[in-house]
Order: structure tokens, then C-alpha cells, then sequence
């Protein structure tokens, strides 16, 4: 009896301390799964800006009338609408309508008084031919309007931008403007004219450019101009900083000690996809924050820094 009562006293207190090994096992197995395997990273500082893109179409500031010096008929024209011509180039020939009735009825009885009656009419500058208001044979009158001459040379961006942006937009003085087929041109932005439109509430500023080449007016590009910069500002990766799926408050995590990551609340500024702007609170340049590894981590984690 009393070796049977030994044999089951054995026999619980191995159970009781196989028991007590499993817990502690348990506990030192749940210790080491709460600490997270993180990455940290330190706060920078770089210059941070934010944009507005516009469209902007092109246009021609300065274009000319090409008018006709004497009454009569149009004999021939050297141009169609498109064209691209130079300064001095003949555009025109118009004959006088007396010469047309007489012809060189004139020369035959007299060849040294040389009359012809035909007056060319040339370009003043060069550019290009936007709009032909007669044909081949019409008859016009002295200072009638053979075609419009757009200056190659006043190409420029129109930029509309609504009143309210306009403090946004004053400072700007370089823009980049994006054409549709891909290319990049360097735009300077001058004042904006003194006159806004009555309906949209927009105000005109005028792009200046030099493409190097020739771009057919209304081109639509889009204007990219800082809306608002922060010189030296201080940033974290945007991996490290966490919001709410309302996006209305954000936190990042930051390291206490080398094991432990607490919540802290914090204001974001600008976001450029790659960094973001802390406005507040303000952080030492020794502070580490955990940049992967950091999602749906709870205040004062346990983590674990990867090495």
C-alpha cells in the first residue's frame, strides 16, 4: 500500500514539473515572437516642395497683316496657309489693272520706258502663314488684307490660373512645361497681365520659351509650378510614417531603447511620394525611428533590430 501511494506521489509530482517546464518554455517561445524584426532609420533634413500642374496652350503674341500696296489683280501666290517664311521673302505679286488690260502693249511701242505694273509684296519678318483671305486672280483694293504673318519669334505659353492660387503661383519665376508628345521645355514665367476673366475668375500670365524648333499654336502643356516650398525641412521615408485608413492622423514609431518602439503622434507636411515633412513634434538628430516592420505595431513594442 504504502509503495503503491509512493508510486502515484512519483508519479504527479512528474507531471506537476513537466507541467511547469512546458510553461516556462511557452512563455520564453511568447517572449521571443513578440519582438518584431525591424528596420530603423534617422530623421533628415532637405528642401521640400509641393506642386500644382495647369495647362498652358501656345500662341503667337505678335502677328502681322499682310496687306496689299495697290489696287489690283493678285497674279501670283508664293505661299499657302502653314508655311513657314523669312524676312524678305516674296509673298505676293499683284499687277496694276491697267497693266492687266493693256499687257506689254506699252513695251512693244516703247522698250526703254520698262513697264510692267507689277508690284511684289514681300515679308516683313519671318514666321508663319496662319490665315489667306484671297486666291489667285482676285481683285483687291490698296490695304486690303492678303494674309495674317505670325512672328515665329513671339511663340509663348498662355497660363490661366485661377485668382486664388495666385499668391502660389507669383513667386515662380522658372516653370516646366510638358508637351504632349513627351518632351520637356524650360518656361519663364513673366508678371501676369492686368486683366482676369469676368466668368472663370482666372488670371493670363505669359510663358516665355526657346524650343529650337517650330510648335503649332493652341499645343496644350502642362505647366508644373511650385505651389508651396519648405527649405530645410525635416523628413522621414514615407515607410515610416503610419496613418488611419481615413488618412486624417498619423504616427510613427520610435525606439525608446534598442527592444522597445512607442507610438508617437505626429503632424505631416509635405509629401513628395518619396519623403515626408514632420512639422511637429520636434526630434532630435539621434533619434531612431522603425521604417520597415512597423505595420500594426502596437504602442511600446517589442521589436528586434534586423542587422
Amino acid at each position: 500500500m504504502k509503495k503503491l501511494i509512493k508510486n502515484i506521489m512519483g508519479f504527479g509530482l512528474g507531471l506537476l514539473w513537466m507541467a511547469c517546464g512546458t510553461q516556462q518554455k511557452d512563455e520564453v517561445s511568447d517572449a521571443i515572437e513578440l519582438q518584431t524584426p525591424v528596420e530603423v532609420t534617422h530623421a533628415g533634413h532637405q528642401d521640400m516642395m509641393s506642386y500644382v500642374d495647369l495647362n498652358a496652350s501656345s500662341a503667337f503674341l505678335e502677328k502681322s497683316n499682310v496687306k496689299a500696296n495697290i489696287n489690283g489683280y493678285l497674279r501670283d501666290m508664293k505661299v499657302n496657309i502653314g508655311d513657314a517664311v523669312y524676312g524678305g521673302q516674296v509673298l505676293f505679286s499683284l499687277v496694276t489693272k491697267e497693266a492687266q488690260a493693256i499687257g506689254n502693249s506699252i513695251n512693244r511701242l516703247d522698250p526703254g520706258f520698262k513697264f510692267s505694273g507689277i508690284s511684289n509684296i514681300r515679308a516683313a519678318q519671318s514666321g508663319f502663314i496662319t490665315m489667306l483671305n484671297h486666291q489667285k486672280g482676285d481683285y483687291v483694293q490698296e490695304g486690303e488684307t492678303l494674309a495674317v504673318l505670325s512672328n515665329k519669334n513671339s511663340l509663348v505659353f498662355l497660363l490661366d490660373v485661377p485668382y486664388a492660387m495666385r499668391k502660389n503661383v507669383i513667386n515662380n519665376t522658372e516653370v516646366l512645361l510638358s508637351l504632349p508628345d513627351g518632351e520637356k521645355l524650360n518656361g519663364r514665367l513673366t508678371i501676369p497681365l492686368a486683366t482676369v476673366d469676368s466668368i472663370a475668375q482666372t488670371q493670363r500670365f505669359i510663358i516665355r520659351v526657346s524650343p529650337g524648333h517650330s510648335i503649332p499654336e493652341n499645343l496644350v502643356a502642362v505647366a508644373r509650378l511650385i505651389s508651396v516650398a519648405h527649405p530645410n525641412a525635416v523628413t522621414l521615408p514615407k515607410s515610416a510614417v503610419l496613418s488611419n485608413e481615413t488618412e486624417d492622423e498619423f504616427w510613427v514609431m520610435k525606439l525608446s531603447n534598442d527592444s522597445i518602439a512607442v507610438k508617437v503622434p505626429v503632424k505631416k507636411g509635405i509629401d513628395d511620394g518619396k519623403q515626408v515633412e514632420i512639422l511637429n513634434p520636434v526630434f532630435a538628430a539621434n533619434d531612431r525611428f522603425v521604417l520597415t516592420g512597423n505595420y500594426g505595431l502596437a504602442d511600446t513594442a517589442k521589436i528586434k533590430i534586423k542587422k
